[in-house]
């Protein structure tokens, strides 16, 4: 036989051999589309791992991507979105309105309200929950660093618009991951004797110039969830004068915190009225500057959470109070309990 048509066979042969063995090859199977799943906000952020303010902001729009999981487009409210960590410090631009008293806080054109954008997010267990608020940063210079550096990040710190360089301790507090408030001097009983400050808002004064006031305070830093009165007894008492501050609070979507010094506030029921978001502390932990009275204090903040569920404080930032709360904070922790941002325990009406 010749040569050449011997080689042909053997040819064939090892081929039919060898593809008997290994079978066909195939083209390799195409990849699946992505999955695209929509789901109800709550259930999107509890996939995610996201706190119950919402999404992080770390991501574009409102689409998450859980690890290992499916593409998940939040079909609910937007308006619950925080700050990305890395970018608290600096304000949503279209939360903001320009005037002459300075920026001012407004709900963005899609509905997020800075108390829900600059919130600091929490773990939204049950337990016993607490938050104390600590006044007066920007009043002293080494207090105000002080506070921001050793106060847990868990702690609220509400500035004094009569403090200095605002802007740069609220940068500080927000990097650190501190939820902030502002300040603003209300008319005491025996004014201007007892005296809160500049641009206080008197009971006497026309709306306009109260609202004027008040934006003068707003308007010394960003980023804050609400308001917080400063001394104001005789003003909080007064449901006239004090109207027209918790409509403005409303409409700006910010929430107001009553330090609870005087019994004859109308700021709760004002509140109720206007649909604004509102807190009232319980406890207020440093009128006496002992650190035993200041401990005694917070141990007393943590005996109404435990028989409420929640409850609040509120200080200044003296050494002495700092240094208390940063001790009783890492204890009361071990011992169960939790410490949330201010936002975390307000009546909210648009939460229910």
């Amino acid at each position: 036989m010749p040569s050449a048509v011997i080689l042909g066979v053997v040819g064939v042969a090892a081929l039919i051999a060898f593809t008997s063995h290994q079978g066909f090859r195939r083209p390799p199977p195409t990849a699946p589309k992505e999955q695209v799943t929509e789901v109800p906000r709550a259930r999107a952020n509890a996939e995610s791992g996201s706190g119950p303010a919402g999404d992080t902001g770390a991501m574009p729009g409102n689409i998450t991507a859980p690890q290992g999981g499916p593409k998940i487009i939040i079909v609910g409210d937007p308006t619950k979105r925080t700050q990305d960590p890395r970018t608290a410090h600096l304000p949503e631009q279209d939360m903001l309105e320009q005037s002459p008293q300075g920026p001012l806080p407004v709900v963005a054109p899609d509905g997020r309200r800075p108390l829900d954008v600059y919130a600091r997010p929490w773990s939204g267990a049950r337990g016993a929950r607490v938050a104390i608020v600590i006044g007066g940063l920007g009043l002293s210079q080494t207090g105000s660093q002080q506070a921001i550096r050793v106060l847990p990040a868990e702690i609220t710190l509400a500035f004094s618009p009569e403090g200095n360089s605002l802007g740069r301790w609220m940068q500080t507090a927000r990097q650190d991951g501190h939820e902030i408030l502002m300040q603003v001097p209300l008319e005491p009983y025996d004014y201007p004797r007892v005296n809160p400050g500049r641009n206080t808002l008197t009971v006497d004064a026309p709306p306009a110039s109260t609202l004027e006031n008040l934006h003068k305070a707003m308007g010394r830093i960003t980023n804050y969830t609400g308001v917080m009165n400063y001394m104001g007894a005789r003003f909080t008492a007064d449901a006239k004068a004090m109207t027209p501050v918790i409509q403005d609070l409303a409409k700006r979507g910010l929430l107001y915190l009553d330090d609870g010094s005087s019994a004859r506030s109308q700021a709760d029921a004002i509140a109720a009225q206007q649909g604004t978001p509102f807190a009232a502390a319980d406890v207020l932990i440093d009128a006496t500057q002992d650190r035993g009275s200041i401990l005694k204090k917070l141990d007393e903040l943590e005996r109404i959470a435990r028989a409420k569920g929640t409850a609040i404080a509120t200080g200044s930032a003296f050494e002495i109070t700092v240094d208390a709360v940063t001790s009783w904070a890492n204890e009361a922790k071990a011992r169960g309990i939790e410490i949330v941002p201010i936002s975390a325990l307000v009546r909210d009406p648009e939460k229910g």
